[in-house]
């Protein structure tokens, strides 16, 4: 059993990003007042005791908080095993690839996509996404995850050819209409198309929880994930309306009551067709019940809510804009499961 955990230790050793660790350590010391060594040693407790990493030790702020807050925070290791029960390999397979997302789905879409054999064929789906009202297409990869290598880019003068060879370098293999969102949205921060993360779990009497309501900011970036130094904030489940400051995943960083580039409130900021966008989520819960827990992002134009797509793994890190552990609800959720509820 100690060799086991030694183990689980050094593999949170050799993945860390050492500038960030050290970088977070002298962030944690002044905010607990702590020493290095003892901040040190409560992180290796704290890794093997709550099966967290030592990332997750700084981002849900275990230097601050007491046995019975740590324990209800689930890190890396927890959430894994507990996305693997609730959403077979067999069926998230329906999430992690985004075509076969968008075909299963299309009721909840709303906008054109085409392949890259589409455009090679030059057929009707290639037409409809190169000639769509936006002006803009989004080149975006199968089984890609955090924002990365999207790229958005204009359609005037641009043809089959232009677009294959866009696609091809990037590793990008499919190509979306590019959404227009609602103008709050859109001055609230323009960069980028600002998306609402909706948790949901389906229970098996068909019952629909929301359990995370969040909206996702970017400042200047072209995605609005927080892997890409964007921010998240709260939103509260009743009303739509941010109740928090946004938080970044570095943990240096303060808090945002304003945004940095539009000056507009971050608190207050009311989410347009919330009761829409919340239905929406729990439309797409319910559309196919093999995968029980899924974040849902949705995006929102002048005319409502428009789904762009459903995580398996919908993170961990979920926990900091709502600042508390969600290890008894997913617990209980687990329980009402395996009750057959």
């Amino acid at each position: 059993m100690l060799f086991k955990q030694i183990l689980y230790l050094a593999h949170w050793v050799i993945k860390l990003d050492i500038p960030t660790f050290i970088s977070f350590l002298k962030y944690a010391r002044k905010k607990c007042n702590r020493t290095k060594i003892g901040i040190m040693i409560d992180i290796a407790y704290c890794v093997l005791r709550y099966k967290i990493s030592i990332m997750d030790y700084f981002q849900f702020g275990f230097y601050t908080l007491d046995k019975e807050e740590r324990n209800k925070y689930v890190g890396s290791p927890w959430i894994e095993e507990y996305q693997a029960k609730v959403n077979p390999k067999s069926e998230n397979y329906l999430l992690h690839n985004k075509v076969k997302f968008l075909e299963v789905y299309a009721p909840f879409i709303k906008r054109s996509y085409a392949t890259l054999a589409d455009f090679q064929q030059k057929n009707d789906s290639a037409m409809k996404v190169l000639h769509n009202k936006s002006g803009k297409i989004v080149l975006k990869s199968f089984y890609g995850e955090g924002g990365h290598g999207i790229e958005i880019i204009p359609t005037r003068d641009l043809g089959t050819k232009a677009v294959i060879e866009h696609l091809k370098p990037t590793g990008n293999d499919f190509v979306e209409e590019c959404i227009i969102q609602h103008r709050d949205l859109a001055r609230l921060s323009p960069s980028a198309i600002n998306t609402v993360r909706i948790v949901t779990q389906l229970h098996n009497n068909n019952q629909v929880d929301i359990i995370i309501t969040v909206l996702r900011i970017s400042v200047i970036s072209v995605v609005d994930n927080l892997s890409a130094g964007n921010f998240a904030a709260p939103i509260n489940p009743l009303t739509g309306i941010v109740e928090g400051p946004g938080i970044y995943s570095d943990i240096t960083k303060p808090d945002v009551f304003i945004h940095p580039i539009t000056g507009i409130d971050i608190v207050g900021f009311k989410i347009p067709y919330w009761k829409e966008v919340v239905q929406m989520a729990k439309d797409a819960a319910l559309h196919n019940k093999k995968n029980r827990s899924i974040g849902w992002d949705i995006a929102i134009t002048d005319d409502g809510p428009v789904l762009i797509e459903g995580n398996h793994n919908w993170g961990k890190l979920l926990q900091m804009p709502i600042r508390k552990g969600l290890k008894p609800v997913l617990n209980t959720f687990l329980q009402t499961l395996s009750n057959g509820q």
